[in-house]
């Protein structure tokens, strides 16, 4: 099936002429997600398989890629060579885009029918040939293993689950939607109805791999264990700046919307009790500040929804204003961007349009692309010169993939700005580079974020960029991702068989233990409730706890200086600290180094406290 790699499919936040209509809105950039673990495990077993899941999540910066389906044809990039370029060891997750949503049916789908083909575009356009029935030989393998002509999985799907046998260390996530595929999805997310028929569609079809015979490929359980969770890219709830032709409730959308991923975190918890085994969901959210509105994306009850969410970091310029060159991923405003001052944008100012509204910077990462938006005609080497239009490219005017891109002209970068571009003399291109991105690694690191999130695999061939990221991030170094919450250090708690503090009723929290829903524990002199499964996330700053209330009088774990006076008040999960606020917290008194809301003190190497000492 020939896979069109025109704008709309090219990537996740419309890569396209479509940006027009979206810059004219942006005032400000940010993307947020975060979640808990609702399943109860079912008996020892799955608790430790699950405990033991959650561990291996929480000790690195996630890195997280999209491989797109279309890819394997004109690019002739495959999984195996993301193997070849020496990435599959820093890769956490690889988000497989996109799946779509039938227009009757309005559940997931498989389909071998192309892009466009009809009179209603998207209308049940899909690849099932990319996804599970094209044949690899053994050169292409990820085994070193040729497909037999009647097994029943093969494409892009079996090379998955080979890499995941080889790297266990990634979590492939089927990402629903994107800008072409975002079409019905307000129609699935109308009602109780249809959210529960929608996502158990999905369910089914990805997370437990049960795919439709086509071409004699796929059938129940075909497709079992190549997901490990989905990944959600409506483009855009309640919001007419999505593709032409998208269904928008302007009223209803937000609300559904949140039920939405309510109702995909349920499910997926509900199988996750049954297998021992946590499923993912993670969403892409939008940059421009009148699409969150409508959609309601930076309403920290969806977090409760969300593992984590992916910070758009480029898209911030483009061709899309054809007579003025500029940068599309600039880390911080640019004095010299002759813009109207609302429309100078950054990702200093992406970050901080959520981290305002309460979303934790751990729960964040930060997008970065592989590819360049390119003009011509350009006259100077300095951003924000003249142009003439869009520059050439291979699949779309104004947009080259980085590996086409990095030995065009000469490369210029300001750190000032945290900004890099190429100029030839006549084409002047914004992109990333090695030099960029280890700056944007760095920001990463001071800014408590979870990680980084590249859009696409393919743009990037031999990893570049990405191992400029690793070298400064590491592959397997301590990071703040915060799903479940590191164990703090020191453990500010006793451990779950010594007598509770006070009058508590329950034994004091522990960091190491696992609780179920019902579970109760103590912890800074108030009874908490487990909602559901949990380890490691600490009372007050987790929404798994229910707070039960204050025990009665009694010494407080945290709070008791060792001499009158000598600790600042006790940290509170729940609660927003700014730069230089001061907390005890374990014994100890903690600064913080930046804005911060329910980052535990002392959880990581690169999080937001700078300890004082004991108190």
């Amino acid at each position: 099936m020939d896979v069109q790699e025109g704008p709309a499919s090219r990537g996740a936040l419309s890569r396209s002429r479509v940006r027009r209509r979206i810059v004219a809105g942006l005032a400000a950039l940010a993307v947020a997600g975060a979640g808990t673990f609702t399943a109860l495990a079912t008996s020892a077993n799955a608790r430790e398989v699950v405990a033991a899941d959650q561990t291996a999540a929480a000790t690195s910066y996630r890195n997280v890629a999209y491989f797109t389906q279309w890819g394997v044809y004109g690019r002739g990039y495959k999984v195996n060579d993301i193997v070849a370029a020496g990435m599959a060891d820093d890769l956490t997750h690889i988000n497989y885009s996109f799946g779509n949503i039938h227009h009757e049916r309005l559940e997931c789908f498989e389909a071998n029918k192309a892009q466009g083909t009809g009179p209603n575009g998207s209308d049940g356009a899909g690849d099932a040939w990319a996804d599970y029935g094209m044949g690899y030989t053994a050169a292409d393998s990820v085994a070193g293993v040729a497909d037999a002509w009647d097994q029943p999985l093969a494409g892009s799907f079996n090379q998955l689950k080979q890499l995941k046998a080889k790297y266990p260390n990634i979590k492939v996530m089927i990402s629903l939607g994107g800008w072409t595929w975002s079409k019905n999805f307000s129609r699935a997310a109308a009602t109780q109805a249809s959210r529960e028929k929608f996502v158990a569609s999905c369910v089914d079809q990805y997370i437990k791999g049960n795919l439709p015979v086509i071409d004699g490929r796929g059938g129940p359980g075909a497709a079992a264990g190549v997901f490990d969770g989905i990944d959600i890219d409506w483009e855009w709830p309640g919001s007419d700046n999505g593709n032409v032709g998208n269904y928008v409730d302007p009223v209803n959308d937000r609300a559904n919307f949140k039920a939405l991923l309510a109702e995909f975190r349920r499910q997926l918890d509900a199988y996750g009790a049954q297998t021992g085994k946590r499923y993912e969901l993670s969403a892409f959210l939008p940059a421009n500040p009148e699409d969150v509105e409508a959609g309601g994306w930076n309403d920290p009850a969806i977090f409760q929804s969300l593992d984590f969410g992916n910070l758009q970091g480029y898209d911030l310029h483009g061709a899309w204003e054809p007579t003025l060159t500029g940068h599309q991923g600039n880390l911080f405003p640019d004095p010299k961007d002759p813009r109207a001052a609302d429309r100078r944008f950054s990702i200093e100012q992406a970050l901080t349009t959520y981290t305002s509204k309460g979303v934790p910077a751990s729960k964040l990462l930060l997008g970065m692309a592989m590819y360049g938006r390119g003009w011509t005609g350009a006259t100077s080497s300095a951003p924000w010169g003249v142009a003439t239009g869009a520059a050439p490219g291979t699949y779309e005017a104004g947009n080259e993939d980085y590996d086409l891109l990095k030995n065009r002209g000469t490369e210029h970068f300001d750190a000032a700005v945290g900004a890099a571009w190429r100029y030839d003399g006549t084409q002047w291109w914004s992109l990333d580079t090695p030099q960029s991105v280890k700056q944007k690694a760095q920001w990463i690191k001071s800014k408590g974020l979870g990680g980084a999130m590249w859009w696409e695999l393919s743009g990037d061939e031999a990893g570049d960029l990405n191992k400029a990221l690793v070298a400064e991030l590491g592959s397997t170094g301590p990071g703040p991702t915060t799903s479940p919450s590191p164990t703090p250090s020191p453990t500010p708690t006793a451990t779950p068989t010594t007598p509770p503090a006070g009058d508590c009723p329950s034994a004091a929290w522990s960091a190491t233990q696992v609780y179920t829903g019902g579970n109760t524990a103590s912890h800074q002199g108030h009874e908490w409730k487990a909602k559901w499964w949990t380890q490691g996330e600490t009372p007050g700053a987790a929404a798994v706890w229910e707070d039960l209330g204050a025990c009665a009088e009694g010494p407080q774990p945290t709070s008791s200086p060792t001499a009158p006076g000598a600790c600042p008040a006790a940290w509170v999960g729940s609660k927003a600290y700014v730069k230089d606020d001061k907390v005890s917290y374990g014994g100890s008194s903690w600064r913080a180094k930046w804005w911060t809301q329910g980052d535990t003190p002392g959880a990581g190497e690169w999080g937001p406290w700078e300890k004082l000492g004991a108190c």
